[in-house]
């Protein structure tokens, strides 16, 4: 009886010590996931932010106006046709 009782602790600590494992692995993953997550979060702000500072530089006059302002002139340039058509042309060309 008492080797069957140390054969049972020995695969108890066996399985927890594989238990660990899989936590540690787990957790990798996760950590993992996260840091792919963060690095498309600043791509996308890196990309918002260059092309709101391009916006600026050949248009200076929208500086001064309220994100609602600014929001309702971009929906008003890119309603026009010729600028839609502009917007996909250049996207055709860059292979999208």
């Amino acid at each position: 009886m008492s080797k069957k009782l140390d054969e049972l602790r020995r695969e108890y600590a066996e399985n927890e010590a594989k238990l660990q494992q899989y936590r540690h692995r787990v957790q990798r993953l996760e950590q993992r996931k996260k840091y792919y997550e963060k690095g498309e979060r600043q791509k996308r702000a890196h990309r918002l932010i260059t092309r709101g500072a391009a916006v600026e530089s050949v248009a200076p006059e929208v500086k001064p106006l309220s994100e609602q302002g600014f929001y309702s002139l971009a929906e008003q340039i890119f309603s026009m046709p010729e600028v839609r058509a502009a917007v996909h042309a250049a996207a055709q060309r860059e292979g999208r």
